[in-house]
């Protein structure tokens, strides 16, 4: 089985840490996000995944590779222009990239969906395309999809009014097309799926399904901490369980953890961290590999990525420190704060919740 996976966007939610990196290439835990959609991915067969990129693809390409042991094989499409949703698709089309039959996803969500229970309802109803549901706490936060009791799409609802909500079901941004779908995507502009295809197969064989388990879009910093914690508390199946202890704490085992430090769980500390005797983690933290956790620091409910430095009594707290980041003595990182790659923040400096500091930047 193939997969298509569109991965082109900025993640402009998630700058200042997304201006040095795109977004499936941020690391997530351990490693970079778009590998949890490929190890998803393989979970349920699919052995030929193409990464349909845009923004800064040569990085998309090197954070995954062209093959992973045991996985799917990778291929790359990478768009001239942004393309949309259904764009891309298209051109992969005319590139031969694409098999009769193929899912399609969007590259930005962190879910364990039964994408195997997808396919075969799709084949059971000789669907031309086939939309996978997700139910929602808040409806009248996204586009709804209505459908009749025999799965088959009766039509969608935009940004619905309270009084005209009848479902909890949202798109969920995973798809299996048939290949004669294309011909519903003009070329050579950008199109939407969502809002210039799947209108036109109302009533033409387009059905959904509801499925249930986790599903997040990682696209804010808020979302994209939640997505850290649900994956290090076990919400969502992934590998990374299989490097956690016990108590959920996992401890890499070339990290430097002095005797003393305090390391409650839900936490992860990488390879070649170091983590000093007087120092505490979490609950809820990701220290990247390599970086240094001074004497009387505190970290909680933050992710460190590679090769972050944080200094003697210095306190980091719901926030995003990306790559390289330097946090001075006795300097405070607040809630909801990013900083960008390989930026200083200085000793005795105070960050305000949600400030940003741009890449290479000076926090005074």
């Amino acid at each position: 089985m193939q997969a298509l996976v569109l991965a082109g966007g900025e993640g402009t939610r998630l700058r200042p840490l997304t201006l040095t990196r795109p977004k499936p290439a941020v690391p997530l835990v351990d490693r970079p996000f778009i590998r949890f959609m490929i190890d998803w991915l393989a979970r349920h067969g699919v052995d030929d995944v193409v990464m349909a990129c845009g923004f800064r693809a040569v990085d998309v390409r090197a954070a995954v590779g062209d093959e992973i042991p045991g996985g799917p094989s990778i291929r790359y499409l990478e768009e001239p222009e942004p393309l949309g949703t259904a764009g891309p698709i298209r051109l992969a089309a005319e590139a031969g990239m694409l098999a009769d039959r193929f899912f399609v996803l969007n590259g930005d969500v962190l879910t364990d969906l039964d994408l195997t229970a997808h396919l075969a309802a799709h084949e059971e109803r000789d669907a031309l395309a086939s939309l996978a549901l997700y139910p929602v706490d808040d409806p009248s936060s996204y586009g709804l999809v209505r459908r009749g009791e025999d799965g088959a799409v009766r039509g969608f609802l935009e940004k619905p009014d309270p009084a005209d909500i009848d479902t909890d079901e949202v798109n969920a941004g995973a798809y299996v097309l048939e290949r004669s779908v294309l011909d519903l995507i003009p070329a050579g502009r950008a199109v939407s799926i969502e809002r210039e295809v799947f209108p036109r197969l109302v009533g033409q064989g387009l059905y959904g399904l509801r499925l249930e388990g986790y599903w997040m879009d990682i696209g804010t910093p808020e979302r994209y901490l939640q997505a850290s914690w649900d994956i290090l508390e076990g919400r969502v199946e992934t590998a990374v369980a299989a490097r956690m202890g016990a108590d959920g704490t996992g401890i890499d085992e070339l990290a430097e953890v002095e005797a003393g430090a305090m390391v409650s769980a839900p936490a992860f500390v990488d390879e070649g961290a170091q983590i000093a005797a007087t120092a505490t983690v979490g609950p809820r933290a990701v220290i990247g590999a390599d970086c240094e956790v001074g004497e009387g620091a505190v970290i909680s409910e933050s992710a460190l990525l590679a090769g972050c430095i944080v200094g003697e009594g210095a306190t980091v707290e719901g926030s995003i420190l990306a790559a390289g980041v330097e946090v001075g003595a006795g300097a405070a990182v607040t809630a909801g704060a990013i900083v960008g790659e390989g930026a200083r923040v200085e000793a005795g400096a105070e960050l305000d919740a949600d400030a940003r500091v741009e890449p290479g930047g000076i926090a005074a």
